[in-house]
C-alpha cells in the first residue's frame, strides 16, 4: 500500500465511509493517476478538468457517474493533501435529464429467477426482488440474518450506515433453506469461493451483477437488467398491490419520502386510474378524417 493511498484511506475511516464508498473513492483517484501515468499529488485543478470531459466526452458516462468520480477527487486533494482549490475551478457536470428506472413486469421477474445458472444465483435474484435490497448489502447478509422465527431479513448498516428488517415470503425461506442445505455457510450467507476454502470473505457485488445479467440473457429478457432493477421492480409493484409511500419508504431505506416517490411515476395501478382530458372532448370520429396530406380545396 502507497503512503498517498494509506494516507487517503485513513480519512475516510475517520469518517465512517462505508466499504463501498471507500473503495469506490479509492478506486477513483487511481483511475485519474492512471489516466496521466504519474502520482496523484502531482496533478491539480487543470487536469481533474481535463479528466472530467475525458469521461464525459470520450467515454461518454453518465453524469452522475461523473459526479462520484469528481467527488472522490476533490476529497483527495481537499481532505487527504489538505489542497484548498476555489469551488468553481472544479465545476460539478449539470445533470442533463433525469430518466425513469427501468422496470420489470412480474411476468418478467418470474421468466428471470426460472433462468437462474444455479441454486445460488436463485436465492440472490429472489432476494433482489422480494426484499428491494441492495447488492452491496446483500453480499453482507450473514447466515444468522435470516430469522425464520419472525420471517424478516435483518439489513445491516445500509446506506447511510442505517439498519432495517424486511419482510421474508415463504417462497424465499423456501428456497434460503434449499441453498443453506447445499451450499452449508457458516458466517456470510454468500461466502465467497468453495465451501472447503471457508467463509471468511463474502461474494463480490459484482458477482451479483453478473448473476443478474447471465439470468438475463439466458430468460431473453430485451430490457437492459441490473440488480437495482429488481429493486425498483419490487417497489413499483408494492405500490400496484396496495402498499403506501411511507411503508415502501421503510422496506427501501430511503431517508427521504421524495426519493420513493419517482414510483408513483411507475406504478401501473396509479396511471391507470389518471383520467386523460382527451376523452372528455367532443371530437369528430377518426372516420370523418381526411386521408390527403393538404387539405381539400373549398368549391
Amino acid at each position: 500500500m502507497t503512503h498517498l493511498r494509506k494516507m487517503m484511506l485513513e480519512e475516510l475511516q475517520r469518517r465512517n465511509f462505508s466499504t463501498a464508498t471507500i473503495r469506490g473513492y479509492i478506486g477513483a483517484v487511481e483511475r485519474f493517476a492512471r489516466y496521466f501515468g504519474t502520482s496523484p499529488d502531482q496533478l491539480g485543478p487543470d487536469q481533474i478538468r481535463q479528466y472530467q470531459a475525458h469521461l464525459l466526452h470520450e467515454r461518454r458516462l453518465k453524469p452522475g457517474t461523473v459526479v462520484a468520480q469528481v467527488a472522490a477527487i476533490r476529497f483527495f486533494f481537499i481532505r487527504t493533501l489538505k489542497r484548498r482549490f476555489p469551488p468553481d475551478s472544479i465545476p460539478y457536470p449539470k445533470y442533463s435529464s433525469h430518466r425513469i428506472p427501468t422496470i420489470l413486469s412480474p411476468e418478467e421477474v418470474s421468466r428471470l429467477i426460472d433462468a437462474a445458472s444455479n441454486l445460488q444465483a436463485r436465492a440472490i435474484l429472489m432476494l433482489l426482488y422480494s426484499t428491494g435490497i441492495r447488492r452491496t448489502e446483500l453480499v453482507r447478509l450473514r447466515v444468522e440474518d435470516i430469522d425464520s422465527e419472525r420471517m424478516v431479513v435483518h439489513i445491516r448498516q445500509g446506506k447511510g450506515g442505517r439498519d432495517r428488517d424486511v419482510p421474508m415470503c415463504s417462497k424465499l425461506l423456501e428456497t434460503l433453506r434449499e441453498y443453506w442445505r447445499w451450499k452449508k455457510p457458516k458466517t456470510w450467507l454468500f461466502p465467497r469461493g468453495i465451501a472447503k476454502r471457508g467463509d471468511d470473505e463474502h461474494l463480490t457485488d459484482k458477482a451479483v451483477w453478473y448473476a443478474v445479467a447471465e439470468a438475463a440473457r439466458h430468460a431473453g429478457l430485451v430490457k437492459r437488467v441490473a440488480p437495482h432493477v429488481l429493486r425498483h421492480s419490487f417497489a413499483t409493484h408494492l405500490l400496484e398491490n396496495g402498499a403506501d409511500l411511507p411503508t415502501i419508504q421503510v422496506l427501501l431505506g430511503h431517508a427521504d419520502l421524495e426519493t420513493t416517490s419517482i414510483y408513483l411515476h411507475l406504478s401501473r395501478r396509479h396511471l391507470e386510474t389518471i383520467v386523460n382530458p382527451l376523452e372528455h372532448l367532443s371530437v369528430s370520429g377518426v372516420g370523418e378524417t381526411n386521408r390527403f396530406y393538404h387539405r381539400p380545396k373549398q368549391k
